[in-house]
């Protein structure tokens, strides 16, 4: 075999042994929990805004932005439940690039996976204390989720894993809800077979061990824009695709319908100020169709404090060093406008 073992790695008993989570914050992420579940099952009806940069990159920043999302939350508390990404996991198209906090905690210094376990439960666990979030994160390496299971409180499969076993078998494990996003062909079945699998029970391999899991029901879909054959953006957020949707979901025997929309990937073309209007017609089709309004529960927005995006070198605080974001300015003016819309 051509591979170099470079060192073995901490168990997740070993990092939360490392860094516990103090009884309190435990009981803070329950609470979250619970009111995040019950909005997936329709006991409440407040609108999920999972929001936040396309990758974490610098925890002094994620924690700056946070915060200010925090003062937000305690404005719009009655309509809105806001979920901070606190992405450390970040897939390539082509494998090059940063890959996120988890391999480079510092995106200018050599790839260190054991020091980027220390760093992505410091980051989680710190956004968690100082401002009573609980998170979001990706699930890239699906046996990963362990380090952080006891922090987060949403998961995201993405278009490039959402047709991988291993995905869909650890997320049928996961307590908390776990959405499964439409793959860059756009084949809806794709997705909806992942909340299938998902909210299944299983018994696989995972970490050595023979485990079993009972099914997770609060599996559900994200859209989140296609590819096409030529390389073109096909958005799939439009009316037409949420019927389509919910017919599609209606076929299968699920335990939940619920749909999360990525206003910004392949239904913006990465172009990130349209998420503002991709956004505001997602909740005019909610406001024209009950049905559309029972199956989407949130969307999914990429945010940071400045605008657009950055090189690595270029040095500017809170601007992302991936995929373009909307500015803090613009966010929080959407966020008002998000909660005055749901009428």
């Amino acid at each position: 075999m051509s591979f170099e073992f470079v060192q073995k790695l901490p168990t997740p008993a070993e990092i939360k042994e490392l860094f516990p989570l103090p009884a309190h914050l435990a009981a803070i992420k329950a609470e979250k929990d619970k009111e995040i579940r019950k909005i997936f099952t329709g006991e409440s009806d407040k609108f999920l805004v999972i929001i936040g940069p396309c990758s974490a990159d610098n925890e002094d920043a994620v924690l700056d932005y946070t915060t200010r999302l925090a003062r937000v939350q305690e404005k719009v508390a009655d309509r809105l439940l806001l979920i901070p990404r606190v992405y450390t996991n970040k897939p390539r198209t082509n494998g090059l690039g940063y890959k996120g906090m988890l391999h480079q905690p510092d995106p200018e210094k050599q790839p260190s996976v054991s020091e980027g376990l220390h760093a992505i439960r410091h980051v989680h666990m710190r956004v968690l204390e100082q401002t009573g979030f609980s998170t979001a994160d990706e699930m890239l390496y699906p046996e990963n989720v362990s380090y952080l299971n006891d922090i987060m409180s949403y998961i995201a499969v993405g278009a490039r894993s959402v047709e991988n076993q291993q995905h869909r078998l650890v997320s049928s494990g996961c307590d908390v809800p776990v959405g499964m996003k439409n793959p860059t062909s756009g084949d809806l079945s794709v997705m909806l077979n992942a909340v299938v699998a998902a909210q299944t029970g299983h018994e696989f391999i995972m970490r050595e061990w023979e485990v079993k899991t009972h099914g997770n029901p609060l599996a559900h879909t994200i859209l989140r824009g296609a590819v096409s054959k030529h390389g073109q953006c096909l958005p799939n957020y439009h009316y037409e695709d949420l019927i389509l949707l919910y017919r599609l979901y209606h076929e299968r025997d699920v335990q939940n319908r619920a749909c999360i929309v990525d206003a910004n990937h392949s239904n913006s073309n990465k172009q990130y100020m349209e998420q503002v209007r991709i956004v505001k017609e997602v909740l005019h089709s909610r406001r024209h169709s009950d049905q559309i309004k029972e199956m989407v529960k949130g969307v999914m927005i990429e945010s940071y404090i400045e605008p657009g995006s950055q090189k690595i070198s270029e040095h500017c605080y809170g601007k992302s060093i991936t995929d373009p974001c909307l500015g803090w300015e613009d966010s929080e003016r959407l966020l008002y406008e998000i909660a005055e819309g749901l009428d």
